[in-house]
């Protein structure tokens, strides 16, 4: 373990859109912040091929370009960016308490203020042929990719609310979507199983599960398999999307942050505020709701402004003490 001990005003750990936004607000209001990207600089965008929803972009950009210029964007100001991965943390209980954070299992850092942006992983099938069409047909956000798809044939793996809702949206966009159940019923409520029965363009198959998609560079089709009969059958789609859930990156958080049944953490009210004073999380680590480029890099502004009038407040009780 390396003896010398680092002291900042702000660390944010993670490197999405949430980070990043989060590293700019906080550069320019003088908080000099240092940023860990752990081990997928950039987060999810950086394996969407293209992004065609984030404000000021008229013609599209792909999700690493993205990364690349939000990161420039931060450095400009002031922001250092590292590479390194947060292992294990010790947050403090007290107002103007000092955060201890642990980096690579090796570096200790001592920080004023904490802004978390680990972001969330969406969960895939596991199999060699999704993995290796992710970006070319493969997705996770049907409201993210949907659009690429209009007037085309999709199909979407899950049976919850999340499924049933983007199968709807993809419906609205797309010719046909196929949706794959698992089981030999649905998991989504009441309401969102009418609507997905009452769309006419989407066919439900149930004990269904994915074979492997099809396609050498793009997706092509899928080969499904009935899980009761093993009765295999083969579709022509060109997209397919993974609707069975993500999981937050809050794993060396628990126990000290307080968190859904899931594990996401929970804010106060509007703000970016956690139980742990000058802690703050942003992003997707703490929305499972909408899960948006644009909308983490709205927490992340938000979480930059909470840290600075943190600090502003401990300040102003110091001099008001002295």
């Amino acid at each position: 373990m390396s003896e010398h001990i680092e002291r900042i005003k702000c660390l944010i750990i993670g490197s999405g859109p949430a980070g990043y936004t989060a590293a700019i607000y906080a550069a320019r209001a003088d908080l000099k912040p240092i940023m860990y990207t752990g081990l997928e600089p950039g987060g999810q965008l950086t394996t969407t091929t293209e992004v065609d929803n984030f404000p000021g972009y008229p013609e599209g950009i792909d999700g690493p370009t993205m990364m690349v210029q939000l990161q420039q964007q931060a450095e400009r100001f002031g922001t250092e960016v590292r590479i390194g991965m947060v292992t294990a943390v010790e947050f403090s209980d007290e107002v103007g308490g000092i955060h201890q954070v642990t980096v690579d299992n090796d570096k200790k850092i001592e920080a004023e203020t904490v802004i978390i942006s680990t972001g969330a992983t969406a969960k895939y099938l596991g199999l060699p042929s999704e993995q290796r069409l992710r970006g070319g047909g493969v997705s996770a956000c049907a409201v993210c990719d949907g659009f690429f798809y209009k007037g085309q044939d999709v199909a979407i793996v899950g049976g919850g609310d999340t499924a049933a809702e983007e199968a709807t949206y993809l419906a609205k966009i797309c010719s046909h979507v196929t949706m794959l159940v698992r089981k030999d019923y649905m998991k989504a409520s009441k309401a969102m199983q009418h609507r997905v029965d009452n769309t006419s363009n989407i066919t439900v198959k149930y004990n269904t599960e994915v074979d492997e998609v099809l396609g050498e560079q793009v997706v092509e089709g899928l080969r499904m398999v009935n899980n009761e009969t093993g009765e295999k059958e083969e579709i022509k789609i060109t997209g397919l999307f993974i609707a069975i859930g993500h999981k937050p990156n809050t794993d060396i958080f628990k126990g000290q942050l307080t968190m859904d049944d899931a594990g996401y953490i929970k804010t106060t009210g509007k703000s970016t505020k956690t139980n742990k004073p000058g802690v703050f999380a942003s992003g997707d680590v703490q929305d499972k709701e909408y899960r948006q480029a644009i909308t983490a890099a709205g927490t992340g502004c938000m979480a930059a402004l909470d840290a600075e009038r943190y600090l502003v407040g401990i300040e102003t009780k110091e001099e008001v003490s002295a």
